[in-house]
């Protein structure tokens, strides 16, 4: 069985700062990510709100943390964890290519795209209905597309698209969008844009692939059709963390202290998975930061 100090996972702005933290503190740590490495933030078209950086991609910014976590001295390891044994001074983090047994945890484990339960939501699921522009988007070049949300995630992505698309509509259920007012503008500007608000899509409509949606206006209660190739779904996430047997709110996001530890002695919390109002790369990094140096804290008052 593997021995580590830090087991952290998830390979986020949270995971990998917190690995840098408990690595440059000298403690034997793993990081261990089952998808993409920069989670959420890998699939950015652009970021120009993270302090440093006037503008860059995801995958860019993901890349850098990367490499100075193991700088550092940060392990990285590509796996699934199932679930973690708590064995009091000691863990075990089950994952899908064996046990490690550590001090202290930190779940990094953030959140997953939010889904439309409605008809045809299944049935079209890579096949024109999609989450990440960043990666989908090039197939559906010169044809019209849909956005859903009206966030900063989805706006900025509805600006990506408008780089590729025919036409881009933007579908929100409320009257008027969330994202952040330079990103509003930044939208506006583009021709080949066209909002759709006071509106809730109902049905998923094709027959291989997507090949329109039904729509319902909130203020006439009429129901209408778009032809639409491809719709990117932005209506919020789910916290990953029903595998961890932790204190959680009642939407799953994990409760945490200043420290950010939980219920759990040795088991911390950093990042998007926990309790909070921001989502955003920066809050992740700071929570990295804490979590990081409170495991390292925790551990050495096993001495």
């Amino acid at each position: 069985m593997e021995e580590y100090d830090v087991v952290i996972i998830g390979a986020g702005p949270a995971g990998m700062t917190a690995g840098i933290y408990s690595a440059r503190a000298g403690k034997k740590t793993i990081i261990i990510e089952k998808g993409v490495v920069g989670g959420q933030v890998a699939w950015a078209s652009n970021i120009e709100n993270y302090p440093g950086f006037e503008k860059i991609t995801g995958m860019e910014l993901a890349k850098k943390m990367l490499d100075q976590a193991k700088k550092q001295g940060a392990e990285i390891k590509q796996a699934s964890v199932s679930k973690i044994e708590n064995k009091g001074n000691e863990k075990i983090v089950f994952t899908g290519e064996g046990e490690i047994k550590c001090k202290a945890v930190i779940l990094a484990v953030g959140r997953t795209a939010g889904k439309l339960n409605i008809p045809g939501g299944k049935e079209f699921e890579g096949k024109g209905i999609h989450y990440c522009a960043l990666c989908d988007a090039p197939l559906y070049k010169g044809k019209k597309m849909a956005v859903i949300g009206g966030g900063d995630s989805a706006i900025k992505e509805a600006i990506h698209l408008t780089e590729l698309a025919e036409k881009v509509y933007v579908i929100h259920r409320r009257d008027e969008l969330r994202a952040e007012e330079a990103n509003q503008e930044r939208l506006q500007k583009k021709k080949n844009v066209e909002l759709v608000l006071d509106s809730e899509v109902k049905e998923f409509i094709g027959d291989k692939f997507l090949k329109k949606i039904k729509i319902l206006n909130h203020k006439t209660q009429k129901i209408s059709e778009l032809e639409v190739s491809a719709v990117f779904i932005y209506i919020g996430h789910i916290p990953s963390t029903e595998e961890f047997d932790v204190e959680k709110n009642e939407k799953g996001f994990i409760k945490v202290n200043k420290q950010l530890e939980t219920n759990v002695p040795g088991i911390f919390a950093a990042g998007d998975c926990n309790e909070g109002d921001i989502a955003q790369i920066s809050t992740a990094v700071g929570d990295g930061a804490i979590a990081g140096t409170s495991a390292t804290k925790y551990i050495e008052t096993l001495k």
